[in-house]
């Protein structure tokens, strides 16, 4: 007698090549009908513009016939069928369910200008070397950098009929941002908070990020809509603040602190940018924006300072010319440690 469990076990070989998983985890089965030795499978794909239809239904006939016994299979492509789909372990429910996000760490400042998108940079492509699959969503829509960092060239956006498809860099990065989408990366994006906010949103649940050991957000300065609707919808880790030496940008990224703080993420540590200027004749440190003021923020705050990093010209010609994975960062070895001891797994957002 043929089992329905050992066709659907047959049913686990045949893969979905986007999305790699096999069409039973992904619930693209609604039934299956045994009539004797004839078996009709019900295929029901999450779009019925699926290109991949044609394949599905030879594959899905092939590992089938495999099984002893069965004479003829018959494949029904029903989108609509009125059964409930056959469960799997887990179930379905968006191209974001097939994401494995460790670890969400949001960079930010308050305050623009102080090098919020150095730092994500910096410390992806140092957890990069470290071994760690990493991605970076750049949620600063209306002043996006990290595609120019990354990339000499801007690369196309490849998608499939149920996701975003993120470029990777040459390390292995995987980037989504804004810049990557518009017809010239010139082009100003002029939307209100509220558009803002769902296209950050999008770029979480519509995007193939797969396995990600941590997942750097790289912020939008301030307060307001955009970095609420994120700090809100995200399963965030902790966030990780950038100042420079003046106590002005202090105060702002106190302002930040207190933001997360009231929205209950915590807050792992300050990455002080633009700390000094070590002249490359004599190695002599000139603190170019008067003596630092971030000590008294972290103590403020009850926070470690991570790092301070200087004015290096070599870094900025690297992320003007697309290669920032290039930078040798000697400073951020500490960060990292820190990163990887304290920061917890990602936690469902509090709304």
């Amino acid at each position: 007698m043929i089992q329905r469990a050992a066709i659907l076990q047959a049913l686990k070989g045949v893969k979905d090549p986007e999305l790699e998983q096999d069409i039973v985890s992904l619930n693209f089965i609604a039934d299956v009908e045994i009539e004797g030795n004839n078996v009709i499978v019900h295929f029901r794909p999450d779009t019925m513009k699926c290109p991949l239809l044609d394949r599905f239904t030879s594959e899905i006939k092939q590992v089938i016939r495999q099984i002893e016994g069965i004479q003829k299979v018959d494949v029904v492509i029903d989108q609509n069928h009125g059964k409930e789909p056959i469960q799997s372990e887990k179930e379905f429910g968006g191209v974001q369910d097939l994401n494995h996000v460790k670890k969400v760490i949001a960079v930010m400042s308050g305050k623009g200008g102080v090098g919020k998108s150095l730092v994500t940079g910096l410390l992806a492509v140092s957890l990069r070397r470290a071994g760690y699959q990493v991605g970076i969503l750049d949620a600063d829509i209306t002043g996006p950098s990290i595609p120019k960092m990354f990339f000499e060239n801007r690369p196309e956006v490849s998608y499939t009929p149920r996701a975003i498809l993120p470029p990777i860099t040459a390390s292995g990065i995987k980037v989504m941002s804004i810049n990557l989408l518009l017809e010239n990366e010139e082009q100003a994006v002029v939307w209100r908070g509220p558009l803002m906010g769902r296209a950050i949103k999008q770029f979480w649940t519509d995007t193939l990020w797969d396995t990600l050991d941590f997942f750097i957000v790289d912020l939008p300065p301030g307060t307001s809509d955009a970095p609420l609707t994120i700090m809100q919808s995200l399963p965030m880790s902790g966030i990780l603040l950038v100042t420079s030496p003046q106590d002005l940008a202090g105060m702002v990224v106190r302002k930040a602190a207190n933001m997360a703080t009231q929205i209950g993420i915590p807050i792992l540590g300050i990455v002080e940018n633009m700390s000094f200027f070590r002249a490359p004749d004599t190695g002599k440190e000139y603190q170019v924006f008067g003596p630092s003021h971030t000590e008294e923020t972290a103590q403020a705050l009850n926070v470690p300072v991570l790092e301070r990093l200087p004015i290096d010209r070599n870094i900025a010609v690297l992320c003007d010319q697309g290669k920032v994975e290039e930078c040798q960062i000697p400073e951020f070895t500490a960060v990292v440690e820190w990163i990887e001891k304290n920061t917890p797994d990602c936690q469902p957002p509090k709304m």
